[in-house]
């Protein structure tokens, strides 16, 4: 049988690893794909650098709409990343019948329903396992291991730079701004860290992972996504007093109302597997009605992980290739005609638990009104710590745990307690998961 004939678009760190991974393991794959898969063609804007890597093995260009037109190629890997010129290609190649394997999260959060009616019109395949997690084979799990499940709620540290930077700061009582730069140096964090620290990028992924637990339509622009910058070593010692750890999590569940969608800095039991998930791993939990939890944890970037998961999306097109497209698994594991329109409900109707901390005068009768107004509110408190003054301090921190509240709630205790004339400062509020 003939090779199938690939076309890659981008050959930066994840694309050379495609690149290397193949060649590596061509004779293992062959076995398992039953024909011979090849990079024939290879799309970059440094064509130097891209043929010093394939070494007159592949044909270089750097027009990447000339390579997906040609009729040659049966399968494009989109690696350049971004959603504009991405989004161009990707849309071409499955106009042409071809099939495409992508790693772009963001182009898929914020146009995978595009892409999706196009490849089921053109009865071609679109392959993103690598577009969540890296290497962990999160997508293939939810769309096919965990298909006889009802999913309850997914729950996952899926942004390496930020778990990095909160173990550095758990671990070695740095700042924010000292982990950030660490992060820098490793190579971790990009000059701009932005959509990694301020959650963006975990949002990117957890609205794939969301569509795909629940047959929704990708819904970006609805999650509620909230970063890590604003976090301090106090807010980490004391939830490490309180028996909890502080993550960046992104977190779905199903309820009664609608679907939550929402990434956000988070206390987790630290007897939980994944509050032990530390520096740049990723990990995400998945609860289904049937199997229980289940966790998936690996490396969630870095060339081989990334290439790890590209390469299987190439085994598994290469395989279905003939298949009737009638019969293949759905992109986003259910039938398209079938998507459910359950709403994403705004982050003000969230029930959750929550971690409050405020400094106040150290007086009489100040816990007595804070608790009066949470009563009012309808939330009860859980746990609370009040530390002792220092020598010569006239204020203290007070830290709550509360029970599981309606976040609308919360937000107006919030300011009425600022209001209070023994309140110094804004009251810190993070919120509390115990993944059960």
């Amino acid at each position: 049988m003939k090779p199938i004939q690939v076309g890659l678009l981008g050959i930066g760190v994840v694309g050379g690893g495609v690149w290397d991974v193949l060649k590596r393991n061509a004779g293992e794959i062959e076995r398992r794909a039953g024909r011979a898969i090849r990079i024939s063609q290879v799309a970059d804007k440094d064509r130097r650098r891209a043929s010093s890597i394939v070494k007159k093995n592949a044909r270089v260009l750097d027009d990447a709409f000339a390579l997906v037109k040609d009729e040659k190629i049966d399968i494009v890997i989109e690696l350049i990343g971004g959603t504009t010129v991405a989004k161009e290609l990707v849309l071409e190649a499955i106009r042409r019948g071809k099939h495409v394997v992508t790693a772009n999260k963001a182009l898929l959060a914020t146009h995978g329903n595009e892409i999706f009616a196009a490849a089921q019109k053109n009865d071609v395949m679109v392959g993103f396992e690598a577009s969540v997690a890296g290497g962990i084979p999160i997508i293939k799990a939810l769309r096919e291991g965990l298909a006889a499940n009802r999913v309850e709620w997914i729950a996952g540290i899926i942004n390496g730079t930020s778990n990095f930077i909160l173990s550095e700061m758990r671990d070695k009582g740095s700042s924010f701004g000292d982990a950030l730069r660490n992060a820098q140096r490793r190579g971790y964090a990009e000059a701009d860290p932005t959509f990694d620290i301020e959650g963006v990028d975990a949002a990117h992924k957890l609205t794939i992972l969301s569509a795909l637990a629940f047959g929704i339509p990708m819904q970006f622009r609805k999650a509620y996504t909230e970063g890590i910058s604003t976090l301090t070593q106090q807010d980490i010692r004391y939830a490490e007093e309180l028996g909890y750890r502080i993550k960046l999590l992104g977190v779905t569940k199903r309820t009664a109302k609608g679907i939550e969608l929402r990434v956000h800095p988070t206390l987790i039991p630290a007897k939980r597997l994944i509050a032990n998930v530390e520096g740049v791993m990723n990990a995400i939990l998945v609860k289904g009605d049937a199997v229980g939890a289940t966790m998936y944890y690996g490396a969630g970037a870095g060339s081989q992980p990334t290439a790890s998961a590209v390469v299987a999306d190439l085994l598994d097109i290469t395989r279905l290739i003939t298949a009737d497209p009638e019969h293949r698994v759905p992109h986003l594991a259910f039938q398209p005609d079938r998507l459910a329109k359950d709403p994403i409900l705004p982050i003000a109707a969230v029930q959750t638990s929550y971690y409050l901390r405020m400094r106040v005068k150290d007086r009489p009768g100040v816990l007595a009104d804070i608790t009066r107004i949470l009563a009012d509110l309808e939330i009860s408190i859980d746990a609370m710590v009040q530390k002792e003054p220092g020598e010569g301090e006239k204020s203290v921190d007070i830290v709550m745990l509360t029970h599981r509240a309606v976040e609308k709630n919360v937000i107006v205790a919030m300011a009425r307690i600022e209001k209070l004339p023994t309140v110094l400062g804004k009251v810190t509020r993070i919120r509390l998961e115990e993944l059960l």
